[in-house]
């Protein structure tokens, strides 16, 4: 099957620093990608790159290619609105807007056109995206109340069905669990399970042990170069660079 994306030969720059190096990488449709390493290794510069997020930092630059369906992300005629809207990002601290749970979920949806209140497409939308973030049962009794009211583990996967109402095809996570209990790291962790069924997902887990719980690849990357990357049962069981090994059992990182 074709990749959803193809990474080739990245290099990544902040003006003059250095951050990623000669990248190459398959991202398989339909399947969770977790890319481990310790701090520093550049994979948030990674998952930056996937949506040109970059951009926003002066003086970034990404050299290479990277593939969405065959297409170049950095092609003359791809909208870098659209890109964002079909390869949406969750970061790792919960970032609720200022208003309701409800309008949090339809803000994105008024922003591209779409008109209602509480009933119609726009109250289908919002249910089926917090219901693909496991929280529309908690939630679907106050949907007026302020977001900034929910826990923690409730505000992270608000923040998921906010990307999930746009319907991207891709899911960009940056350790998205760093700050929550074990509780609510289950409940997303079930969510990104049942989510694969329908969306690409490539996540920065929080640790070994949550890429090991929920990837069907994984990479490694360290000090922004790629050092391996495979099956996850081959990966974790087996890995082919010492590297990759000392870092698995917690020999560094």
């Amino acid at each position: 099957m074709q990749p959803k994306i193809v990474i080739n030969h990245l290099n990544f720059y902040y003006n003059e620093l250095q951050a990623l190096y000669d990248i190459c990488l398959d991202v398989p449709v339909n399947k969770i990608l977790s890319v481990i390493g310790p701090a520093g290794s550049g994979i948030t510069t990674l998952l930056r790159s996937l949506n040109r997020l970059y951009e926003l930092t002066p003086l970034a630059r990404a050299e290479g290619e990277i593939l969405l369906d065959s297409e170049d992300i950095h092609g003359r005629d791809v909208s870098v609105t659209r890109l964002r809207r079909r390869v949406g990002m969750v970061f790792d601290v919960p970032t609720p807007l200022p208003m309701s749970i409800y309008d949090n979920i339809a803000y994105g949806q008024r922003l591209r056109g779409k008109k209602g209140g509480r009933g119609g497409a726009l109250a289908e939308t919002v249910e089926q995206a917090l219901t693909q973030a496991t929280l529309w049962d908690e939630v679907k009794d106050r949907l007026n109340a302020p977001a900034m009211s929910l826990s923690g583990g409730q505000q992270q996967r608000l923040c998921v069905a906010r990307v999930l109402a746009l319907q991207p095809e891709v899911i960009l996570l940056d350790r998205p669990c760093s700050g929550l209990d074990p509780i609510s790291t289950a409940k997303i962790e079930d969510s990104l399970t049942r989510l694969k069924e329908q969306f690409t997902i490539i996540i920065a887990p929080h640790n070994v042990q949550q890429a090991g719980r929920i990837s069907d690849r994984a990479a490694f990357m360290l000090s922004g170069r790629l050092i391996e990357e495979g099956p996850s049962a081959d990966f974790f069981a087996n890995p082919r660079d010492q590297r990759t090994s000392d870092y698995i059992t917690g020999r560094f990182g």
